[in-house]
């Protein structure tokens, strides 16, 4: 399935994401870090993540009108650890209509190897190899 739109979480999925977006011709969303309210609030979405690696919840956000129902959308991110940041955005990018394609990567450090399949996930490498 080829996405309509690629959306990257700050700050190297915003490099890897945006590079992804235009090579592949669609347009790129980022997903903000620390979203918080502003006077234009129910222009965004947003949402908080599980725990990281560090033990932290993170709010995500992004423009409601940049994904659109029934857009493709591809989260592209540099390394993957706990998947709570992928979580989170599938479930906004749910929250919008969209469809979720899945999540991709350049590391892969996942230790539950059921959030390859339900997200789905894709990647490069395997931090085991590195």
């Amino acid at each position: 399935m080829t996405p309509t739109v690629v959306l990257g979480p700050v700050s190297r999925g915003s490099l890897v994401g945006a590079l992804t977006a235009a090579a592949l011709g669609v347009g790129f969303v980022e997903m903000r870090k620390g979203a918080s309210q502003a006077t234009d609030s129910d222009r965004w979405v947003r949402r908080t993540t599980a725990p990281d690696y560090r033990d932290r919840h993170e709010v995500f956000g992004f423009r409601r009108d940049l994904v659109r129902a029934g857009d493709q959308v591809l989260m592209v991110d540099d390394w993957i650890d706990t998947g709570a940041t992928a979580r989170t955005a599938r479930a906004l990018v749910e929250d919008c209509g969209a469809h979720w394609i899945g999540a991709a990567c350049i590391v892969d450090g996942l230790t539950d190897p059921r959030l390859r399949h339900d997200l789905p996930v894709r990647c490069l490498i395997d931090v085991r190899r590195l």
